[in-house]
């Protein structure tokens, strides 16, 4: 039998990454924010003092403490310093509606929010303050993280942004939470079991669930990242982090792996495509994580060749699949290496990753992280383990495998079964160890019979120069079943129409696998973290095929 991984040998509380990074380097830079600098010394104190003052507010163990920022100093200060005070961490999607962020509040237990006094942010909290369990709210100021000159124009033409706040019990501001000695109470962490961050997955398949991360879990995952980098950990390692920090990829790979590291997190509060190629010409980071879509923009992008991009040795890819074009031109451009990973919240989340300085395989998502076992399952009996170069469903023990989802315990009996994490991913794995992401079982398209993998049929278009982004789906065929319909992004200043594309796949696809629909878009849905999404081309097409007088959203 397989040897599983329940724990491992990484017994500290997370927050133990800062503690141990500020007594190695406290006048190393710890955070650049937009020309704003902090050492590890001062996010250390800022910690200690934030803990002690979440301590005084109530957080304790089973007291959970929610993040509704964007990525700033505050997110990395709060995060930590809720786990000092014993809580757990609860990650908010910033852009969520009222009506979502109620909805999580409700199924969390949180009674916490940490906030920005930000008109784009604060409503949506005030609003849940009247409408969910939620208690307090910490308001951070967001003038106080600016350098000053950004301060003082920010104050002149930005003014209208900043929110006066109401003077009650219900507010706490940041200022006030920090106002104390810095000694908050020790607790015993038990990192086996106790439960650092709920992680709320995307919903992509229903409710959002939360995964709960224990401090074990975690702190696996991002030493078995950390092994990933060893080579560039040389002076002072700097991390670009755009993608945004309450998303399960970004908050290992970058702030807890670049913590642990004694890396300068070099921040910038969303992607935008010029800002990130003036950071990296200004700031030189060394190592740039980010999504498909991000290293796509910069392959597209104008203006790309006139900044200087030589800094960066090393670019990792997740959160998507990493089409093979797009990884070839931003190397390429770019002059540094790009190599996929895999992962998702389930495992903390990296499972995979191709080695940095050694073999790559083209389109492979590389080899398990150490003390990781990956099998490959059968998909029509799952207790069916497949050997070398058989396609099932890609399965996962280690020691950043979740403890379970929050409150749903059938959910997490079927998701963990055996001691394996069941992905809900189609791989294989080949000779040599490499695996291979084929698809997600939910994307799979039923063509008359025979399986059609919707990235298959991506990475065939993408191989046309004059096509920006893709996305196929399947939609209703009253011949096959299911077609694979595929949404068409341009690059800026080009035609190409339906029979040219479809012309050009004649030789790289199956006609089984080529596209029965092309639909030529000006944009594509994507998420937070700017991966391409399904989801609302899914929920249109339903729509679309829907019986009349039915609901064919609710289908979707």
């Amino acid at each position: 039998m397989t040897e599983r991984h329940s724990s491992g040998p990484y017994g500290s509380p997370l927050f133990s990454l800062l503690d141990e990074a500020a007594a190695r380097h406290p006048d190393r830079r710890c955070m650049d924010f937009l020309g704003k600098a902090y050492t590890y010394r001062e996010v250390g104190d800022l910690v200690q003092r934030a803990a002690k003052g979440f301590q005084k507010l109530g957080v304790k163990k089973g007291i959970q403490v929610g993040l509704f920022l964007p990525n700033t100093p505050f997110h990395v200060i709060a995060y930590y310093a809720i786990l000092k005070a014993g809580g757990t961490v609860v990650n908010y999607n910033p852009l969520y509606v009222e009506r979502e962020v109620v909805r999580q509040i409700e199924d969390s237990d949180t009674r916490i929010m940490v906030t920005l006094d930000l008109r784009q942010l604060y409503p949506k909290i005030n609003a849940a303050l009247k409408d969910s369990r939620l208690e307090k709210v910490v308001i951070c100021p967001m003038q106080d993280i600016l350098p000053p000159v950004k301060k003082l124009l920010f104050s002149i033409f930005r003014r209208s942004e900043i929110l006066d706040l109401p003077a009650d019990a219900h507010h706490v501001p940041f200022n006030t939470l920090i106002e104390n000695d810095g000694q908050p109470v020790p607790v015993a962490i038990n990192p086996a079991k106790d439960v650092a961050v709920l992680q709320y997955t995307g919903g992509t398949t229903g409710e959002p669930k939360g995964v709960m991360l224990t401090h074990n879990n975690l702190m696996a995952n991002t030493r078995q990242t950390g092994k990933l980098i060893e080579g560039l950990v040389e002076g002072h390692l700097k991390l670009l982090a755009v993608l945004p920090l309450f998303h399960v990829f970004a908050m290992t790979v970058v702030m807890n792996q670049g913590i642990a590291a004694g890396a300068e997190l070099i921040l910038l509060p969303r992607f935008e495509i010029k800002q990130v190629l003036k950071t990296i010409a200004a700031k030189r980071p060394d190592a740039f994580p980010g999504v498909p879509t991000i290293y796509n923009a910069i392959n597209n992008c104008a203006d790309t060749p006139k900044y200087d991009l030589s800094s960066l040795k090393v670019c990792i890819s997740g959160g998507a699949p990493l089409p093979v074009e797009v990884k070839k031109v931003f190397e390429s451009v770019a002059g540094c290496s790009l190599v996929e990973g895999y992962g998702l919240s389930e495992a903390s989340p990296v499972v995979t990753c191709n080695p940095i300085g050694g073999l790559v395989k083209a389109g492979s998502i590389g080899l398990p992280l150490e003390d990781t076992v990956v099998e490959i399952r059968s998909l029509e009996d799952p207790e069916k383990k497949l050997g070398t170069g058989e396609t099932g469903e890609i399965c996962v023990a280690g020691p950043q495998v979740m403890a379970g989802y929050w409150q749903r315990q059938e959910e997490s009996r079927k998701t963990i079964r055996d001691g394996l994490l069941h992905t809900g991913d189609v791989g294989y794995i080949d000779e040599d160890g490499y695996i291979f992401l084929v698809d997600r079982v939910k994307d799979l398209i039923l063509c008359g019979g025979y399986n059609v993998y919707p990235r298959a049929v991506e990475e065939a278009i993408y191989l046309h120069p004059d096509v920006a982004e893709v996305t196929v789906v399947g939609v209703p065929d009253s011949y096959r079943g299911q077609s694979p319909k595929a949404f068409v992004k341009l690059r800026d200043g080009v035609q190409l129409n339906e029979e040219e594309l479809r012309t050009f796949l004649l030789d790289k696809l199956s006609p089984i696998e080529r596209p029965k629909f092309i639909e030529f878009r000006d944009e594509l849905p994507k998420t937070m973290i700017g991966k391409l999404s399904k989801k609302e081309l899914v929920a249109d097409e339903m729509a679309k095929h829907a019986p009349e007088g039915s609901n064919g959203a609710n289908k979707a």
